[in-house]
């Protein structure tokens, strides 16, 4: 039910926009200062101290005659410095996510160390959806508002800062929450996209994918350390148009790591918010009209269509299907509670002779005929369905088809959805776009009525950013991030800056984070190529606050420029700037060594912070690609200079099998030296290849 109200309210929403909202030019809503009418009898049903995470007081509660609740997590008086903390999530999976997080990823310890206590929400559960702003940020402000009238209570009468932060989806309700109300003093938005991301972000990922599986060793090898450079090189002219048009679109190219297990992000489970605002475009125009790559197919995209007709043969019973997946409010993990396993499969007479996924069923005899089935996967002659939820409830269909239906295999719309970026070119502030318009500004290629990428955000948050805010805010974006472009967060600097003008260092703040992707889980996913933000993150909110209460500046935004897409920054820390450190690696004096097995690699590395960010407390190596960095060297001050904040280091390794490896250094920095720290480590890393004969 839930997510069937949250389609109606996503596609009713897009009535609600103009031309110009949609291009990302939304009106603010009224500010939420005020008592919000429909919050306004909050009340409290578990009151009671915790001994964990850490000593603190557990308040929960909601607001009468709505399905809003939250929790409040205080410290002990003596702990308490007059702040809140607040995490905002992508979507609404419950108020009570984080009591059972521990180490770097405790964000109810991370809030008490840093002297202020932590709320979580569930953004007003189910009903709240058919309302974008209420899921999108007034539920998190009625809560942050309600939780100083208790504060003051415990801790008596006072000046209560709130900071708040969020990422992906989490960001753009963050964002919205802090322009639209003034609820909160600062904010923290991270791995933050546009108004235009989806589906777009994902559509041309997704086409680069089909195109270029067979070529992504070679080309992820020309980009590694030590490589040619050339990502291009084995491309046929097909190939290559695919890849220079995603990294053209802001996709980084060494992100292309993971490719085996990146899948498709959110879009299998928001395809169907696509199809219900352009339906069109799929069982009409793609494949028919010229402009479209469907009506003039190329080779590659006749052989992969499948337009298979076959049988139901057998209906398997799975005994699931009312159990969505758990999941905690991360950025990569929201999603996942909105997924459920089917509650039947279906073996079929003949399947497609290739591997296939993202795919419907047809069914064109029986009971269901006229209807259609996702399909997740086919796995030998089984078709496994999918549960999408933005689809609506597909249980009493599934159970409808039986042996002996009619049914057809084809994934012609999940083809078509790959270039619909294409014809979803939004304003010339987009400018990852250009590559899609001619010498006169206009679109090369045929334009849909509608860019369905603000329709959606704004469903999401209950407003489009618009750059207007009061209080101070750091972004902090990742370098790697294959979900959330990276130049998305200078758009949005681009409209902060156009709001604040001259005085935009005064409350803004943008930080990269190198060698980080779009996950804030800890550790991440390959810890041989990644580091975690959540270092970056947890000081920015500190930093944030002493920017609120003490008018202590953070240090400056990242310096970087936006090259075809791309975001490019300096080589060294005292160019670069933000709070990340640079690790600069080399392996007998190169970035790419080869030796014999056996033989003495020197490595030399040096590890500079930019000015006044801390010192550097940490150096491990891992050579052999376990990401264990199990060689911990100590910092010495004779191999660092007085301040700490650029470090000398060398470490001899050999190797005993061939292969190529790509030792990596791991350095961390924390803003006052404490190595023993769990929050606010900032990391970075550098990495060589040595190829051992």
């Amino acid at each position: 039910m839930a997510v069937v109200i949250l389609v109606l309210a996503l596609v009713s929403s897009s009535s609600r926009l103009t031309r110009a909202q949609q291009n990302g030019v939304a009106p603010a809503a009224n500010a939420a200062d005020t008592a919000d009418p429909m919050f306004k009898e909050p009340y409290i049903d578990v009151d009671e101290w915790r001994d964990k995470p850490v000593r603190h007081r557990y308040v929960h509660g909601g607001f009468k005659g709505t399905d809003a609740r939250f929790s409040f997590y205080f410290p002990p008086k003596e702990r308490y410095q007059g702040r809140f903390f607040q995490h905002i999530t992508p979507a609404p999976g419950g108020e009570n996510l984080e009591q059972h997080a521990t180490g770097v990823e405790d964000q109810i310890s991370f809030a008490i160390e840093s002297g202020g206590y932590f709320i979580e929400t569930n953004e007003g559960g189910p009903t709240a959806m058919m309302n974008p702003s209420v899921s999108g940020f007034r539920v998190n402000a009625a809560a942050a508002k309600y939780s100083r009238t208790v504060a003051a209570e415990m801790y008596g009468p006072h000046r209560t800062y709130g900071y708040a932060w969020g990422g992906s989806g989490g960001a753009f309700k963050t964002i919205s929450g802090f322009e639209n109300t003034d609820v909160w003093d600062g904010v923290v938005p991270y791995v933050i996209g546009s108004p235009q991301a989806i589906p777009n972000v994902f559509t041309v990922r997704i086409y680069a994918m089909r195109l270029l599986w067979d070529k992504f060793p070679s080309i992820l090898d020309a980009v590694e350390p030590g490589g040619s450079g050339d990502m291009y090189r084995d491309l046929d002219p097909e190939q290559k148009e695919a890849l220079q048009e995603v990294t053209r679109m802001g996709f980084p190219p060494t992100a292309w790591f993971d490719y085996k297990t990146l899948g498709e992000g959110a879009f299998p489970i928001l395809f169907n918010l696509v199809r219900a605002q352009d339906p069109t475009y799929f069982n009409q125009d793609f494949w028919t009209v010229p402009g479209y790559l469907g009506a003039n197919p190329p080779k590659s995209l006749q052989q992969a269509r499948v337009q298979l007709k076959t049988r139901i043969t057998k209906v398997i019973s799975t005994g699931n299907g009312d159990q969505a997946a758990k999941a905690r409010g991360g950025v990569d993990t929201a999603w996942n509670q909105f997924q459920a396993e089917a509650p039947v499969v279906f073996e079929v007479e003949n399947v497609p002779s290739r591997s296939l996924s993202d795919a419907f069923l047809l069914i064109q005899s029986g009971e269901g005929a006229g209807k259609e089935v996702t399909v997740s996967k086919i796995v030998g002659n089984t078709v496994v369905p999918g549960v999408n939820p933005f689809a609506g409830d597909n249980s009493q269909l599934l159970k409808s088809i039986k042996v002996g239906d009619e049914v057809k295999i084809d994934n012609s719309d999940f083809l078509a959805a790959q270039t619909y970026h294409r014809h979803q070119v939004p304003t010339s502030d987009f400018y990852v776009w250009d590559q899609f318009r001619g010498p006169d500004g206009k679109p090369i290629y045929p334009q849909r009525p509608k860019l369905v990428g603000p329709m959606i955000t704004y469903g999401g948050a209950g407003s489009l950013q618009s750059g207007k805010f009061k209080g101070k805010m750091i972004v902090v974006e990742s370098l790697m991030d294959q979900d959330a472009f990276p130049w998305q967060a200078d758009w949005y600097r681009t409209k902060v800056k156009e709001n604040l003008g001259a005085q935009l260092d005064n409350s803004f703040r943008l930080w990269f984070t190198d060698h980080a992707v779009h996950g804030d889980e800890y550790p991440p996913v390959d810890p041989t190529r990644l580091v975690s933000y959540l270092g970056v993150l947890y000081q920015a909110l500190r930093d944030v606050s002493a920017w609120v209460e003490k008018g202590v500046p953070p240090p400056p935004s990242t310096s970087y420029k936006v090259v075809d897409g791309q975001i490019v920054v300096p080589s060294t820390a005292a160019e670069r700037l933000g709070i990340q450190p640079v690790v600069s690696l080399t392996a007998n004096g190169a970035v790419r060594a080869e030796v014999s097995v056996g033989q003495p690699v020197k490595f030399s590395a040096t590890i500079e912070l930019p000015p006044s960010t801390g010192k550097i407390v940490g150096a491990e190596w891992d050579f052999e690609g376990e990401g264990t960095y199990s060689a911990v060297q100590q910092i010495s001050e004779s191999k660092s200079n007085p301040s700490g904040s650029s470090v000398t280091l060398t470490m001899t390794h050999s190797f005993a099998k061939p292969g190529t490896y790509f030792p990596a250094l791991r350095a961390s920095s924390q803003r006052e030296g404490d190595a023993s720290a769990v929050f606010a480590r900032v990391q970075n890393l550098g990495r060589v290849r040595v190829v051992v004969k």
